[in-house]
């Protein structure tokens, strides 16, 4: 029966959010909160979406006043929760078999079938009771594994799929709850993009995505470091499926990447920070028509004060300002330190960002520290006022393995701090310029190769020994970001995308 759920809108907008804002500190959390402030006479509501509950503790947000409801998803639930109940099976093998064959057969499905398996969902035919406790669910499963699967045990094969379906299926649940909004905006592919398509179906609105990374691709790197998967494999995932990775692992990455291509296919606007990743989002699938580039912004009158109070001279210390976490690559910044401390002992490095995602991984780079001799030239000094760490350093330094378009790099230059950055996502063409007036205004930094702790510490060194450098290099980033990354615009067409998506007929909804 098609039947809208909740359909007196109670927001302008329906954020879906995958482990980040408010709870999570960081570049898409702080542009996420940056996007509602700059926007207050349109009303939010937000879908929160997390792994464990316990890994979230307080806001690290205060929510703005436009914020009007937040809904929360713990995905670990959704496969041991004690007090789940079952009840009655209705959905179909068909059914069933759809959603093993949408997910996880090798042969690539179409959009159709993914629509099929979404209207299934958000219609309540298929329930997690039906994946985790029925025999049509059970028949499924095995017909895959006995058609597709002579690698692992069937445990194994059994288990992999039931962690994946599940958080799929609890998504479908919150979204049949969610009070309406007039228009659905995801920050990411994966579980966010996700609920975002079964609400599409359910409101028969518009589904705008924003990737800043590309989720995908990002996972990919996160499964090939995993030692989770129960498999033993040494070869890093590339863009194909090679069957040397491991079949679980090509399980997972096959698993993310049908559902990008759901969003992709079901997302009316595309939007990525840069056009490297526009490209990208077009190779896996997006329609390129569909897509365009909004870079970040950030407020350029908070960082008048910044800017003003820095010192003259060049600070000798050098700063990587991020999350302590495998993907920013902490350890190169620690041991590209090593290599600076040698030739100018005179110099500090300062880890500067949340701690509280990976302890284990924290832990790791506070034992390199001692074990390279930096313990009292190295300081973790956590979360703090980017504006009041940013004047202090003579450098900030990006070793990331992944980024898109750092809104740190932007907020750096507008303290008048010059980059080293890692060559990833767009940090090339931020800091040597894009189209050419921009190249012309010169380099705000250094690029360098990934995980190249040498080339880093070298690029180091020579701005901070060079004065005429690194002037050069500030005054580029100040005009860089005041000519292009001003907050303004970005809003601005934010604005303009909502509004064009409100006006838009809604379609029946299933």
């Amino acid at each position: 029966m098609k039947q809208p759920v909740n359909p007196t809108p109670i927001a302008d907008v329906c954020l879906l959010l995958e482990g980040t804002w408010p709870y999570v500190r960081g570049g898409v959390s702080g542009w996420i909160h940056q996007l509602i402030l700059g926007l207050p006479q349109l009303t939010f509501s937000v879908l929160f979406i997390g792994g464990q509950r316990e890994a979230y503790g307080q806001r690290r947000y205060e929510v703005p006043a436009n914020v009007v409801h937040i809904e929360e998803v713990y995905l670990e639930e959704s496969w041991h929760n004690p007090k789940h109940r079952r009840v009655a099976h209705q959905a179909s093998f068909e059914e069933l078999s759809n959603l093993y064959r949408y997910l996880h057969n090798p042969q690539k499905p179409s959009a159709e079938l993914g629509f099929g398996v979404l209207d299934a969902l958000a219609q309540g035919r298929i329930t997690l009771d039906d994946v985790l406790y029925s025999r049509p669910s059970w028949d499924a499963l095995t017909e895959g594994y006995e058609q597709h699967c002579a690698d692992p045990s069937f445990v194994n094969y059994f288990w992999t799929l039931r962690t994946m379906q599940s958080p799929l299926l609890m998504l479908a649940d919150a979204a049949r709850r969610m009070p309406r909004a007039r228009v659905l905006h995801s920050i990411s592919t994966g579980y966010a993009g996700w609920a975002g398509c079964i609400l599409k179906r359910l409101w028969g609105c518009q589904l705008l995505l924003s990737e800043h990374g590309i989720y995908t691709k990002e996972r990919k790197i996160d499964l090939a470091q995993a030692s989770w998967i129960a498999e033993t494999s040494n070869q890093a995932l590339n863009d194909s499926m090679d069957a040397g990775s491991g079949y679980i692992r090509m399980l997972w990455v096959r698993f993310f990447e049908r559902i990008g291509y759901l969003v992709y296919e079901s997302a009316d606007q595309i939007i990525a920070l840069y056009d490297g990743n526009r490209q990208r989002q077009i190779k896996d699938g997006a329609s390129a028509e569909r897509t365009q580039v909004i870079p970040n912004g950030i407020n350029l009158q908070l960082w008048t004060q910044a800017l003003n109070a820095r010192a003259e001279g060049i600070a000798p210390v050098v700063g990587l300002i991020g999350r302590v976490v495998p993907i920013k690559d902490v350890k190169t910044f620690l041991r590209a330190m090593r290599g600076v401390v040698s030739v100018m002992p005179e110099v500090e490095g300062w880890i500067v960002g949340p701690q509280e995602e990976d302890p284990e991984y924290v832990a790791e780079c506070r034992s390199l520290v001692v074990s390279l001799g930096l313990q009292h030239k190295v300081l973790f000094l956590g979360f703090q006022k980017i504006q009041d760490i940013l004047p202090q350093l003579g450098l900030m330094v990006l070793t990331s393995i992944s980024e898109a378009q750092p809104l740190v790099i932007l907020e750096a230059w507008a303290a008048g701090t010059p980059v080293v950055s890692s060559d990833v996502g767009s940090c090339r063409e931020l800091i040597e310029g894009g189209e050419p007036a921009d190249r012309e205004l010169g380099l705000a930094g250094e690029v360098v190769a990934i995980a190249d702790p040498q080339a880093t510490s070298l690029a180091i060194i020579d701005l901070l020994r060079s004065p005429e450098r690194w002037a050069s290099a500030q005054a580029a980033g100040l005009a860089r970001v005041h000519r292009y990354y001003g907050e303004t615009l970005m809003i601005d067409r934010y604005r303009a995308l909502y509004h064009a998506a409100m006006q838009v007929v809604q379609q029946e909804a299933v």
